[in-house]
């Protein structure tokens, strides 16, 4: 038997793909199969990111109460299986909004995706699209509209923070010309979210070199390597000509959106898109009820990730009622960690999720493969938790299957 070459900086297995050397960092080790489950890419994803980048795609609002609401709420509900049910062949494709998807899920508009992984955007778009679900880009993206559309044939849509409102304007236009199919209106950003979490790193984009932020990235040298190597983050949308306004990129860092925007606004895009319109962040029936009558095409049930405001019920929790009071398509997201909760949030009344910070676990952990990898898990525990119960057909579901 041949002895083991001595451990370096470089790759010395034969099973190791390429890799990017830089004296003894290593950027790309030999992957291991799949992990288990979200939470094991949750532990994986805060072993290579620096404590502020981590903090960033974890933290919460406020004492972050608000996080642990969100997954407890899944949790209460329980399912009610079906016995002796042919479920041999399962079926969880959807069409929530017109167009085909292979699984009832698409990716959730994440800013700064870049930070996390360099090129992140692209990399969660070109995983939608190999899975056959659409990519929400947002405002505060590190990649523009235009390079995604470039990047990938799958279905896109375009999240919009109105910051200023010639600005929006020509985002919106933006993603008219670059095909994006949906445009996501994000309206429970009227001011910035208490971010503790943010206030003590001094997380911000571009990075600030202070002692503690440059401890941090000397002790992650994998994330420092990528990061100077690709260029540091930016907020791409404000790259293009016409848009290099500092005082409207230290807004969006800041959430500072235009706080005047009412339902007249709303009416007003919904006559300016011509394409589907989704408003995200709705919690209230009577506010569903009002977005149907100015035409939009859904709705997306969020708490914004419990990162804006702690103290507001679970979105799984505000689903029934809305559900009762409007007859628009409802996407759900916000506390999502496991296949099953999306079975369960289409039992109470939704029409498919957005996946969020799972897919930036799988990001952080293993780059696009990650992404990849998160995608697979959702859909074969979806598929799963569907034979389980005894529910051949994902559209079969209804709250005769929550106990």
């Amino acid at each position: 038997m041949k002895p083991l070459p001595k451990r370096s900086g470089w790759c010395v297995r034969k099973s190791v793909a390429p890799c990017l050397t830089f004296g003894w960092i290593t950027t790309e080790m030999a992957l291991p199969r799949p992990l288990p489950t979200v939470d094991d890419y949750r532990h994986e994803a805060k072993r290579r990111l620096p404590r502020m980048v981590y903090d960033y795609v974890e933290g919460g609002a406020g004492s972050e109460r608000g996080l642990d609401r969100n997954r407890d709420a899944f949790a209460k509900y329980l399912l009610s299986p079906r016995r002796l049910v042919n479920v041999q062949q399962r079926r969880q494709s959807v069409a929530p909004l017109g167009s085909s998807w292979a699984t009832p899920f698409a990716v959730a508009p994440m800013g700064l995706n870049g930070v996390v992984r360099p090129g992140g955007d692209l990399a969660l778009a070109k995983a939608a699209a190999r899975m056959g679900i659409p990519f929400c880009l947002s405002t505060a993206s590190t990649s523009t509209i235009e390079e995604v559309a470039a990047a990938t044939s799958g279905e896109i849509w375009f999240q919009l923070y109105v910051v200023q409102r010639k600005l929006a304007e020509d985002l919106v236009r933006r993603a008219a010309a670059a095909g994006c199919t949906t445009l996501v209106l994000t309206v429970d950003v009227a001011v910035n979210g208490e971010r503790i979490r943010d206030k003590r790193s001094g997380f911000g984009v571009p990075f600030r070199y202070t002692p503690r932020i440059m401890w941090d990235a000397a002790t992650h040298p994998v994330w420092s390597l990528r990061q100077v190597l690709a260029g540091l983050p930016e907020l791409a949308h404000f790259r293009v000509a016409g848009t290099g306004d500092v005082e409207a990129q230290a807004a969006l860092m800041g959430r500072q959106m235009d706080a005047s925007f009412d339902w007249e606004a709303l009416a007003a895009l919904r006559d300016a898109w011509q394409g589907k319109l989704l408003v995200k962040g709705i919690l209230a029936p009577d506010d569903a009820s009002h977005c149907e009558k100015l035409g939009v095409d859904g709705l997306i049930i969020s708490n914004h990730g419990a990162r804006q405001i702690e103290d507001v019920m679970a979105p799984v929790d505000a689903l029934p009622a809305i559900r009762r009071a409007c007859q628009l398509p409802l996407l759900l997201d916000s506390g999502i960690r496991h296949g099953a909760d999306v079975v369960k949030a289409m039992a109470l009344g939704a029409a498919g999720a957005l996946i969020g910070r799972p897919l930036l676990y799988g990001l952080a952990a293993r780059g696009e493969r990650g992404a990849d990898e998160i995608l697979a898990l959702l859909r074969q525990q979806i598929d799963n938790t569907l034979a389980l119960i005894g529910c051949p057909d994902i559209g079969m579901l209804d709250e005769t299957y929550i106990a």
